[in-house]
């Protein structure tokens, strides 16, 4: 096994090892390890390291492995609730500690502008083909039903996104700049750990990029998990967005996703209602914020 080739390496004998979805919980006569096959991206968190940001587990493995061999860090039981607002706070600090900003490309901004509304009218044109072929029917499936009943929440989150469209076109039109952070690129509660000290894990994904992707990823994983208007008050407390993000984050989260008639019945129906508790959760926060 590659694991045990690379415990040898750094002197550590196993006792016993523990499966996981990504990688390998050990227990060795030194101490806990996590183990996991895939290069570690270290010019992020070599970057991170000069910002003081220090809220990540030790990797031990050198730069040019092929795996990473981090120190285990023990995940204490809180409440959840809890735990994503110690998380979001985390969130603010990582993207304060590595602000800098960088001039306007407008084609970066003209392509993010293009896709949006690309994405848009596909929207339009499946869910206006997808109601057509339903309301053919003379006997409606109870999936079928529910998502006729609600089709008008999916086409008014299309009409208010293409408004927004239209807004963020404009304040993005004039910039010069723009801030960039360091993204942690996975943002779900499962990659968080809180014990003494807050932790990120699992940084594969990490990159340089624009804010509101990073809280777009962590919306997108827990919009029914929690109520994010506190949270996302928290994070800008910390670190309160410009116009023309939050203008994007709002697109990008209120974007409804693609309703696919897989599966059995029940399946069906619980997609479709996820997907509309989530659309109509979402246009109660856009309205509060």
């Amino acid at each position: 096994m590659k694991i045990n080739e690379a415990l040898r390496k750094y002197a550590l004998v196993p006792k016993r090892y523990e499966k996981k979805e990504n990688g390998w919980i050990v227990d060795t006569f030194d101490g806990r390890y996590f183990y996991k096959e895939k290069k570690p991206n270290t010019d992020i968190l070599d970057y991170l390291k000069t910002r003081s940001f220090d809220y990540l587990p030790k990797l031990i493995s050198a730069h040019d492995n092929d795996y990473q061999l981090y120190e285990y860090l023990e995940d204490y039981d809180i409440p959840k609730e809890q735990k994503i607002l110690d998380m979001i706070l985390l969130i603010s600090l990582l993207h304060s500690k590595t602000t800098h900003y960088k001039e306007v490309n407008l084609d970066d901004y003209e392509k993010i502008c293009d896709d949006l509304n690309n994405n848009i009218e596909y929207l339009y044109g499946y869910y206006n083909d997808l109601i057509t072929l339903i309301d053919t029917k003379v006997y409606m499936s109870p999936s079928e039903y529910l998502l006729a009943r609600n089709i008008s929440l999916i086409f008014s989150a299309l009409d208010e996104n293409k408004k927004r469209l239209e807004k963020y076109q404009l304040l993005v039109k004039e910039k010069t700049n723009e801030r960039n952070v360091v993204l942690h690129g996975n943002l779900k509660l499962d990659h968080f750990i809180r014990n003494k000290d807050s932790y990120l894990i699992s940084w594969d994904k990490s990159k340089i990029g624009i804010p509101v992707f990073d809280l777009y990823k962590l919306y997108n994983n827990h919009a029914l998990d929690f109520d994010f208007y506190n949270l996302f008050k928290e994070y800008e407390n910390n670190y309160p967005l410009m116009e023309d993000e939050k203008e994007l984050f709002f697109i990008l989260i209120s974007m409804p996703e693609i309703i696919e008639f897989k599966g059995s019945e029940f399946e069906k129906c619980m997609n479709i209602s996820k997907e509309i508790e989530k659309i109509y959760k979402t246009n109660i926060f856009t309205k509060k914020v």
